[in-house]
């Protein structure tokens, strides 16, 4: 396409302002040129309606042209098997239809339980010495056979839980060794019976785009956003999301939480297969009628499913909110529905999660090949990306495990082939070494040379270690995760060990309290297994790529606490499997600036000059926003927020004294937003001991953002009530509400406080992130690690031979040590937050705030200045219009004054106007 042809947007519902226009042309060209780009426009300019537009008519141009039609027919499967969907749902591949012979073979095989795997080449032994066990397992299959052969009918129920024979011997790694028809012999599925029939599938979309938010609420606007354009009904687009807000199943949503949600429903399709065979042979002659736990979920009935596929294909771009309508009006299962439908839509929106996490990818079988990727609220996608990698395991689920392996290895040792004896011993022996590293009486010491003081690491917490640290303490380093790893996925065990111990705990209860009704309150020991698999699998990456954390286990109220956790710290690895991939990166968001974090952190080979950005002002006029930096309290006092200072009584009362003053000028809404939660508990107590309170609630009602999120939505529902009352006059003299708000909760991202919601956005100090967070400085040093191995230094300097074992003191030694990368990523996100926070007043172009930087850090001379400063984080149509110093608050209370004052006229002017006409 010719780069200086004039680009036009027709499908825009609106005239688009100026900056739309060069936002809109900016991302075309970026598509067109491909690799990553960066687009910032502030919250309130239209950036949502500004990307469809321009993206999706790139989309019908490039369809038009078909430049990239060769590139893109590639089968959307690249997965492996997952037991993620159904059976009948993972065999199909789309575009990629086998013929009759070859779907029998694919039939046949999964009749034998033989399942596929990515890693071939992996085959080494368990252990070194396993080669001699394994020469015994022939030996052992007869006897194994027998045993089984004499299980009574009085044990069929147990029997259910007994693990096939497993061989690790194979070439492909372990399989299972089906020889026997009995007892587990399971026939043939309706639905693999219906696996015949598919045959009518629709051709894979040659040209994807894939938009992804980090909240279903925020995909839920895009597609409010999409209805304005011709394109909701001249493309194929699907909404896709997470089990919990698409299920429709009542009995699963009962469960709430959405990990036994997720878990709930892969129970209910393994159980499928024996539900929908009727009955169960047994050994000994006897047939006995599936439970009715076992009946599968009524909703994922393949009919239905196309049913509602062909329902959702005659109507336009549908949200998660209109698919699980229809779901309901159909009985069919609408997140699988929504997943029937990817290969086949052109725009496809999803949250962060299902695109960046490769598993969720294959298992939603997206296929980024020269795809387009539009990444919107990108300002904490690094963060994102690594968490999804993260890896928890905590001491009562290592307990739960502990319990379960140990009574179902003494019930079933005798009944099991030597390669499942093996497997689970090596089960048993990790969650009892864990225990013992979580233990308070352990005391680890690392196997090489640490810095750290050793009664320090006794009487500590917590403490971190690289992976190989926790291998080799716990002397575990000579087990094959991989393929430990790879029997856990092939064997079952997950279901079989969790379903027996469940098992025998409801009939403890049962007998405990003679009730038969008696059902199980704690939570199944599937959620424990996931853990210890998602810790186990860490453990094979690369020794750099992250961190063990050891939080040892001590008595609370809430019970016994304690975790190993794994935190990934290198994303670049993660984030460039899908920029390989893709045609083209879209990293999008209303505050990105300091763009050098997420660089550094996601494609540090990428040169700053060499990465597009784009960065446009706001749409208001400069008058309607008035940011300054309040560096003086009304007493005199200079405001000193800092860790050490930000407690004192004198400067809590001094922020009190700033507040009294400004609700008597400001009107309506008052947004203050506090470090951290504990920190506003402090400041709100002290107020209201010293009458403070009393004072600001005289002119304002007063309301505190809460601890819980499922709160925030009644709190801000009523503080906008409470606004929009009193701004028809009140007799007592109260002109609007105050809103206590913290940095990084609920209220600081994604809320809309426009118009009399937030005339006025105070922030209180720079909200550092606490040096007592054993992640934020152990990603600190890898990041300053980075700098040093770039320029050739050596590693073991001092930031990376520190020890951190969560003491605030230590915390802050270690980032004074940083003076590079990590001393820069330490305060970008200081400043990513501030940005956050204050961005969530204006939302229109009509729209008018103040915005008060309440920390005498803030205030510069820009003509003294030698180096960067805080305040150049800022966004530029904020920093552009910043008061950067003041001589004294009366100064700050005379430009509020004025600021509110001609603003209060030209809105009574403009309802005079509106009146006349």
């Amino acid at each position: 396409m010719e780069e200086n042809r004039e680009l036009e947007f027709p499908a825009f519902p609106y005239e688009p302002y100026s900056i739309q226009l060069d936002f809109m042309k900016f991302l075309y060209r970026s598509l067109d040129r491909g690799g990553i780009s960066m687009l910032e426009s502030p919250t309130g300019t239209g950036k949502t309606l500004s990307m469809i537009c321009s993206a999706l008519q790139w989309l019908v141009d490039r369809k038009k042209l078909g430049s990239l039609g060769k590139n893109g027919k590639e089968s959307s499967g690249g997965g492996t098997e997952d037991d993620d969907e159904p059976d009948w749902m993972r065999n199909f591949v789309p575009n990629k239809e086998p013929d009759l012979a070859e779907r029998k073979n694919l039939m046949q095989k999964k009749k034998n339980g033989v399942r596929s795997k990515g890693k071939e080449e992996i085959v080494r032994d368990l252990f070194s010495a396993s080669a001699g066990e394994d020469r015994g397992e022939k030996a052992n299959d007869k006897e194994v056979r027998n045993a089984r052969g004499k299980i009574g009918v009085d044990e069929v129920d147990d029997d259910e839980f007994l693990l096939e024979e497993y061989d690790s011997e194979g070439e492909n790694g372990g399989k299972l060794k089906r020889k026997d028809v009995g007892a587990n012999d399971v026939f043939t599925s309706e639905e693999e019976v219906e696996e015949e029939g598919l045959g009518e599938e629709e051709v894979e979309a040659q040209l994807k785009i894939y938009f992804c938010s980090r909240t279903h609420s925020q995909l839920s606007q895009f597609m409010k956003e999409l209805r304005k354009t011709k394109f909701a009904s001249e493309l194929k687009v699907v909404c896709l999301g997470s089990r919990k807000n698409f299920c429709i199943n009542e009995d699963v949503l009962k469960l709430g939480n959405a990990t036994r949600i997720n878990e709930r429903c892969l129970e209910l399709q393994k159980s499928k297969k024996n539900e929908v065979s009727k009955m169960k042979k047994l050994g000994a002659g006897k047939r006995v009628r599936g439970s009715k736990s076992s009946s599968g979920c009524p909703m994922l009935r393949r009919r239905k499913i196309e049913e509602l596929r062909n329902e959702i294909i005659q109507l336009e771009a549908l949200d998660i909110e209109d698919l699980v309508q229809i779901g309901r009006n159909l009985g069919s299962c609408p997140y699988y529905g929504s997943r029937r439908m990817v290969h086949m839509a052109d725009l496809v929106v999803l949250p962060y999660q299902s695109l960046l996490s490769k598993s969720s990818r294959e298992s939603l079988g997206l296929n980024l090949k020269d795809s387009v990727i539009i990444i919107d609220e990108a300002h904490n996608l690094a963060d994102t990306l690594i968490s999804m990698y993260d890896a928890k395991i905590t001491v009562s689920q290592l307990n739960q495990l502990q319990t379960h392996l140990n009574g179902y290895f003494r019930r079933f040792r005798n009944l099991l082939g030597p390669g499942n004896r093996r497997y689970i011993q090596t089960l048993i022996i990790l969650t009892r070494a864990f225990l013992q590293m979580l233990s308070d009486d352990r005391k680890v010491v690392n196997p090489t040379d640490t810095p750290c003081d050793a009664d320090e690491i006794k009487n500590s917490s917590s403490s971190t270690m690289t992976i190989n640290e926790f291998l080799f303490a716990l002397n575990i380093d000579n087990i094959n995760l991989v393929k430990l790893l790879q029997y856990m996925t092939e064997s079952n065990i997950i279901h079989k060990v969790s379903g027996y111990g469940d098992k025998v705990a409801i009939s403890q209860k049962v007998v405990a309290v003679g009730d038969d009704e008696v059902v199980s309150e704690e939570e199944s020991a599937v959620s424990g297994f996931r853990a210890l698999a998602d810790i186990l699998s860490s453990l094979t990456n690369n020794d750099t790529d992250g961190r063990i954390i050891v939080s040892r286990a001590k008595q609370t109220c809430s019970g016994l606490e304690g975790h190993i956790k794994y935190v990934m710290l290198n994303g670049e690895k993660i984030f460039s499997e899908v920029v390989d991939q893709a045609h083209a990166v879209i990293l999008a968001g209303g505050t990105l600036q300091p763009i050098e974090e997420t660089k550094e952190r996601l494609f540090p080979s990428l040169q700053l000059d060499r990465l597009p950005f784009f960065s446009c002002g706001h749409i208001i006029p400069s008058e309607n926003i008035l940011p300054v930096v309040v560096k003086h309290g009304p007493s005199g006092r200079s405001f000193d927020f800092s860790y050490k200072s930000r407690r004192s009584s004198t400067m809590i009362e001094e922020l009190g004294l700033l507040l009294s003053n400004l609700v008597t000028v400001v009107p309506e809404g008052v947004v203050v937003f506090f470090s951290s939660f504990d920190y506003e508990s402090l400041v709100h107590d002290t107020w209201k001991a010293s009458g403070i309170l009393f004072r600001i609630m005289k002119k304002k009602r007063i309301f505190r953002e809460p601890r819980k999120t499922t709160d925030v939505e009644a709190v801000l529902r009523e503080y906008k009530e409470t606004i929009d009352a009193l701004s028809m006059g009140d007799p007592m003299g109260c002109n609007g509400a105050i809103l206590f708000a913290v940095v990084g909760g609920k209220i600081s991202e994604g809320i809309n406080f426009s118009d009399g919601a937030g005339r006025c956005i105070v922030m209180v100090g720079l909200p550092y992130p606490s040096p007592s967070d054993i992640e934020l400085i152990e990603r600190v040093k890898h990041i300053e690690g980075l700098e040093k191995t770039i320029l050739g230094k050596n590693l073991n300097a001092s930031t990376d031979a520190e020890c951190h074992n969560g003491d605030v003191e230590a915390g802050f030694q270690i980032l004074k040590s940083c003076k590079g990368r990590g001393k820069e990523y330490y305060e970008n996100l200081c400043m990513k937050a501030v940005n956050q926070s204050i961005g969530r007043a204006i939302r229109h172009v009509n729209d008018y705030a103040a915005i008060l930087l309440v920390d005498a850090r803030y205030a510069s001379d820009s003509t003294k200045r030698s180096c960067s400063h805080s305040t150049d984080k800022l966004p530029q149509w904020i920093k552009s219009r910043l008061v950067a110093t003041t001589p004294n608050y009366g100064e700050v209370h005379r430009l509020l004054r004025q600021f509110f004052k001609s603003h209060k006229k030209k809105e009574a002017t403009d309802k005079d106007f509106n009146s006349k006409k």
